[in-house]
Formats: structure tokens, C-alpha cells, sequence
């Protein structure tokens, strides 16, 4: 069992045969449920030109979440803010914290979430991810109320004290989120090499905020618990080859079965790498590894990501751990 909050962050998965429409409406499905098994805050991602997930427009997914359920809190892991004007974002997420008060995170990250043919589509200036920290200071002004831009302020927005998240998979995101005194979220499930070094140095240049007055971690990892071993291997397997289609395929032709395996075998040793922080098996198996990565990781937060390649096993992935950690289902 754990003791600290555990979360959620769902790419709007769209599966293979299934439509936008319904891929969203399962993001509904499984938030709810989410809910009612005692998970703490749900995310989504803001990925750009990828076939496979939905939660583009970040925002508005939200928006349709937080009004689908009744207490869970409810953002995003994250908004790419150099993509967007800090004064904008201010007012998408005021609004929503207008709408769900207590209820909306705002996790930020830098990078563009896509290719660079997409870049250039969504008007993003290259240069965008330097002034990366001055824009998450423009933001934090206008939610605060106190805009560093005279005579600029964001309405809705001031005033509603949006918390903000700075994510990251590399040191620069620890070093950005220590030094503003905000939470600070690693992709260790997709990026898990300088996890430990991030960590480290977000906790020992943490300084105090307004926000937060100690150092915040939450540390993501993969999970895919089944009724049997068997089952949560063959969907680890699936799920592989549905990784490889999306990342391989972008901008190009769909991969054929062939060209899958050949990826699956010329980039094993960095496919393995990449999913190391994977919780697979059964209830017992998925709550070892649970407690030992939060063990080892001193994390105060964990994010879990649910990717299976169907809502069903996804819902069941997310009971299984759900019951494994005893986590406080509350109901409705």
C-alpha cells in the first residue's frame, strides 16, 4: 500500500478502428471512474499531429472532464506553453478554475509536443522555448493578479491562484521548478534516464514560494495490471507495437506488421529503456513495483499512465492498482 496520492494522465488514447468521438468519450468514462476509485488529479496532454491521441486542445478536454465529474482535480501534464501566449493560457485556465473552483492544475512544459513540420504549422517562433521561464513568470502574474505586463491583465484569470506544475524529462525542468518554488512532475515513463538526477537537484536548490513551501515531486511511470501475468504481457506487447505505428509512422505511410517487427528488433535495447518504468502483472506484481519505485524515487506524488490499446483494459488496468494500493474510493 501507499500512502501518497496517486494520479492519472490520460492521452485520449484513439485506438485503432475507433473514432475521435469515442476515444474522448472513454476519456470521460475512465475520469469518472477514476473518480469513484480515489484517484487524486487527472491530466492531459497537449500533443500536436499525432493520429493517436486527442487531447490536443488541451483546455477544452479538460473543460468537458471537470464538467463530467464531481471532486477529482482535473489538468494539464502538460499545456507546451511555448505554443501559446502566457496571457491566453491565463484565461483558458481562469475560466476553468472560475467554473470547477479548487479543481484545475496547470502543469507546464516547453517543448512543442510534436515534429517540427508541426511547429511551423502551429506559428511557433523556434526561439519560443528560451523565454520558456520569463513566460511561466508572465503566467503566474496573471493568475496572481499582480500582471508584469502594465496594464495588461487576464480576465477571467486574476486572482484565481492557479497552481502551476513545471514538467520535465531532463534537468533543466528540476532546475526551473527549484528555483520558482513550484511542484515539479518528471516523464520517467517515457523518459527515464536522468529521473534520479532531477530529482536531486529539484530537492536540493528548492526554494520556498508563495505557492509551495517545500519541494513538490510527482514521478510518472507506466502501469498495465491485468487478472493474469499472461494478459498484462500480451497488452505490453500490443502496446509496443501501437508506440512504435505512432512514433515511427508519423508524416508518412502507416507501418506495415513487417516494418513493426523490424523497429521492435533494431530498437529493442531503446524501447526497453524507454518503458523501464513499467508496473506489469497482476495485483501483487503491479503493487511491488508501485512501493519500490516510490521507494526509490522519495516521490511525494505518482502519476500513473494507463495505455493499454482498449478502454476495457485500461478500466480494469486502473481497478486492479486502484484495490492493490487500497486507495480511498469514494463513490458518488
Amino acid at each position: 500500500m501507499t500512502d501518497i496520492p496517486v494520479s492519472l494522465l490520460d492521452l485520449a488514447s484513439v485506438a485503432e478502428g475507433q473514432s475521435v468521438s469515442d476515444a474522448l468519450q472513454a476519456s470521460v468514462t475512465l475520469a469518472q471512474r477514476a473518480e469513484t476509485l480515489g484517484y487524486h488529479r487527472i491530466w492531459y496532454a497537449e500533443h500536436h499531429n499525432m493520429s493517436t491521441i486527442a487531447s490536443s486542445a488541451t483546455a477544452v478536454l479538460i473543460a468537458h472532464i471537470a464538467a463530467s465529474t464531481t471532486s477529482i482535480r482535473v489538468g494539464s501534464g502538460g499545456v507546451m506553453l511555448p505554443n501559446h501566449s502566457p496571457l491566453v493560457i491565463a484565461e483558458q485556465f481562469g475560466t476553468l478554475a472560475s467554473l470547477h473552483p479548487g479543481r484545475i492544475d496547470l502543469g507546464l512544459g516547453r517543448a512543442p509536443g510534436t515534429d517540427q513540420i508541426t511547429v511551423r504549422a502551429l506559428r511557433r517562433d523556434p526561439r519560443a522555448a528560451d523565454t520558456f521561464p520569463r513566460d511561466v513568470l508572465e503566467l503566474q502574474g496573471y493568475l496572481s493578479g499582480d500582471s508584469l505586463i502594465e496594464g495588461v491583465n487576464a480576465t477571467p484569470g486574476a486572482g484565481t491562484q492557479v497552481p502551476l506544475y513545471i514538467l520535465g524529462s531532463s534537468l533543466f525542468g528540476a532546475q526551473l521548478a527549484a528555483e520558482l518554488g513550484l511542484p515539479f512532475a518528471f516523464a520517467s515513463h517515457f523518459a527515464p534516464q536522468a529521473l534520479h538526477d532531477a530529482i536531486a537537484i529539484y530537492r536540493q536548490r528548492f526554494r520556498p514560494s508563495q505557492q509551495l513551501a517545500e519541494p513538490y515531486v510527482i514521478a510518472a511511470l507506466s502501469v498495465m495490471a491485468a487478472d493474469t501475468t499472461e494478459a498484462a504481457h500480451a497488452q505490453f506487447a500490443l502496446r509496443r507495437r501501437a508506440w512504435v505505428r505512432a512514433m515511427f509512422g508519423r508524416g508518412r505511410a502507416p507501418l506495415t506488421e513487417v516494418q513493426v517487427d523490424e523497429v521492435l528488433v533494431t530498437q529493442a535495447a531503446s524501447l526497453d529503456q524507454m518503458f523501464v518504468y513499467t508496473a506489469l502483472g497482476t495485483s501483487s506484481q503491479v503493487r511491488e513495483f508501485v512501493d519500490d519505485f516510490r521507494g526509490h524515487t522519495g516521490a511525494d506524488e505518482i502519476m500513473t499512465v494507463h495505455q493499454a490499446v482498449s478502454t476495457e483494459f485500461r478500466l480494469r488496468s486502473l481497478e486492479i492498482l486502484a484495490l492493490a494500493l487500497n486507495l480511498p474510493e469514494v463513490g458518488h
